[in-house]
């Protein structure tokens, strides 16, 4: 992919609505340092409104990527999908709004690739893992025998209410130091 693909020059945009279209594969994951996400086929839909003082971006993300299992650490496809909005405006003053981007008033053009990045990463589900029996037997092993908490212990803390005990005590300890 050309460095210069995802770059929008909206200078010679006329005010309405515009559509960019972007088709994400290997290539555009591999241009970028420590991506989490290793391949993919994910169309990237960008409608672009240009208003006087400002414009707004909805992105359409839409595929299937390939990252990392979360418990074993081998490759696993997931959906990324997902609608956003990013709006541009222009002034000097700088916006701590994630979906809002402020350019200089000299700015001409937008480069979107970070954003595109950014957009499908949030797509994906929070935690992507295998069904225990796909993942890495090896793997299982080895996370069974190091795991803080067994299934058991975790099965006995879900139907142990003296913890709420516990704590209740501890509160009242803490009330008592004033």
């Amino acid at each position: 992919m050309s460095k210069r693909e995802f770059v929008i020059p909206f200078v010679g945009l006329k005010i309405g609505n515009h559509i960019f279209e972007y088709d994400i594969d290997k290539a555009f994951f591999d241009g970028i340092d420590y991506s989490i996400i290793h391949d993919g086929n994910v169309h990237v839909k960008l409608e672009l409104e240009k208003k006087e003082t400002m414009m707004v971006g909805v992105f359409h993300v839409d595929g299937k990527v390939f990252t990392n299992c979360d418990r074993c650490n081998d490759p696993i496809e997931v959906e990324a999908e997902g609608e956003y909005q990013i709006v541009y405006k222009f002034g000097e003053d700088e916006s701590e709004d994630e979906s809002l981007i402020v350019l200089p008033s000299n700015a001409f053009e937008i480069d979107i690739k970070d954003y595109v990045y950014e957009l499908i990463s949030v797509s994906m589900p929070v935690r992507s893992v295998h069904e225990i029996d796909k993942c890495d037997p090896e793997m299982i092993a080895l996370y069974e025998k190091y795991v803080v908490n067994s299934k058991e212990e975790e099965s006995e803390d879900v139907d142990n209410e003296d913890d709420d005990d516990d704590t209740d005590e501890v509160w009242a300890m803490l009330k008592n130091l004033n």
